[in-house]
């Protein structure tokens, strides 16, 4: 049983750091309905804190499954309005966006692929107004994790129900840094102010490309957009208010030039996506684009991924996680991209982040094209960090530096 004044401070570090909500702001929270416990902390504490509203919109996975399994495909031609208008009228009116990430990793697993596409599709072309808002740190959003029961079995299928949850709780507490010894929310800001090093020391170089290279045979080229950014955990507002958008985090990230992506990569850990486990994948990319792709498990689920959209085809991120992170370092594989992908370096299949290139947010969509900045309805991460990973960078007039070597900064 996890003591309470853990998950108090952990309800702090999400509310304070992750979303930092604001005195009079209203507060969106999306929540699995298993785990109402943990966010009805959440709700009582963001209202001590001034929230001026908190709702909650509820989910819940055997109803989402039943649906996919018995309603008519039809159903998943459209999103309701009130559906969009709920997260829409919020939005407009400035409030923070906190979402708990404890889905069942292989939730759709079996179920009809074209109802799952057809979703996918649908969902984000109705929501792309909310995300664009997301992209462009129009306002304040965190992600956090907390354990479901489907969930810490898949990860500790050996242990009781119980000790599974428990095992996970001290998994997710450890890799959010959040301990009986600490405080956690000073020692973010600590751990926040390490990540902006190594972001301004990227900055400053402005590398023109990147060569990835590990013994899974990967063999990348990355071009880097001029005038591109890298960013780190901590983001701010366009009203000057400063948020952490993932909890944990361990990246510094940016975008890769659209059509500057040459050569393959290999997938270093599983991808949840949709409800479904992709594993032992690669993607070959030429001039940007994805041309061929591989998958031992989840090959549809990919397939679907990569035809969402034109821009689907494409990257709009790039992460360097060192592999020696304390997430990677409980040698845990959490089946969730917030911790997976915090584990490791990795790269976005579609929409490019705004905030990583100079006035991002004021290019139209022509501007975008010329520059190299990727336009997509979805934004989905996948791993390829190891323990041998070595990545190269190149400046202007082709001169080398080592960026990580086994794994880590060099």
């Amino acid at each position: 049983m996890i003591k309470k004044e853990l998950l108090k401070k952990y309800v702090d570090l999400s509310l304070q750091i992750g979303v930092n909500i604001q005195k009079g702001q209203a507060l969106v929270i999306m929540s699995p309905i298993e785990i109402y416990e943990f966010t009805r902390l959440l709700v009582a504490r963001a209202y001590e804190l001034g929230a001026s509203e908190v709702v909650v919109h509820w989910n819940d996975d055997f109803c989402k499954k039943m649906t996919f399994i018995y309603g008519d495909k039809k159903i998943f031609e459209e999103i309701p309005n009130w559906q969009v208008e709920s997260l829409m009228c919020y939005a407009n009116k400035g409030a923070a966006f906190l979402s708990i990430a404890a889905n069942d990793p292989e939730l759709l697993s079996g179920v009809d692929s074209e109802k799952i596409a057809l979703y996918q599709k649908t969902r984000s072309q109705a929501l792309k107004p909310y995300y664009d808002k997301i992209m462009v740190n129009e306002l304040q959003w965190n992600i956090i994790s907390v354990p479901t029961l489907v969930w810490a079995k898949k990860i500790f299928p050996g242990k009781s129900d119980e000790k599974a949850i428990d095992l996970l709780w001290e998994a997710i507490l450890k890799s959010t840094k959040v301990t009986e010894e600490n405080n956690a929310t000073e020692v973010w800001k600590n751990h926040l102010k390490n990540l902006e090093e190594k972001m301004n020391y990227l900055n400053k170089k402005q590398f023109k490309k990147f060569r990835i290279t590990n013994s899974l045979g990967t063999d990348l080229m990355v071009e880097l957009p001029k005038n591109h950014i890298w960013a780190s955990g901590k983001d701010v507002t366009k009203s000057g208010i400063e948020f952490v958008a993932n909890i944990p985090t361990e990246e510094v990230f940016s975008m890769p030039h659209k059509y500057g992506v040459n050569g393959v990569v290999y997938a270093s850990k599983p991808l949840n996506y949709g409800g479904n486990l992709i594993d032992n994948f690669s993607i070959t990319f030429e001039n940007g684009k994805i041309i061929k792709f591989t998958a031992e498990k989840g090959y549809e689920a990919l397939e679907n991924l990569i035809s969402i959209d034109e821009g689907a085809k494409y990257l709009g991120e790039i992460a360097l996680v060192p592999y020696d992170s304390p997430i990677s370092n409980l040698g845990i594989l959490f089946y969730n991209t917030l911790f997976d992908e915090n584990a490791s370096c990795h790269l976005a299949i579609g929409q490019a982040y705004s905030s990583c290139i100079e006035n991002g947010d004021k290019l139209t969509p022509e501007e975008m094209e010329k520059v190299g900045m990727n336009d997509s309805l979805t934004h989905v991460d996948f791993m390829f960090g190891t323990r041998d990973l070595n990545i190269d960078a190149f400046d202007e007039e082709g001169n080398i530096e080592k960026i990580f070597i086994n794994g880590n900064w060099a």
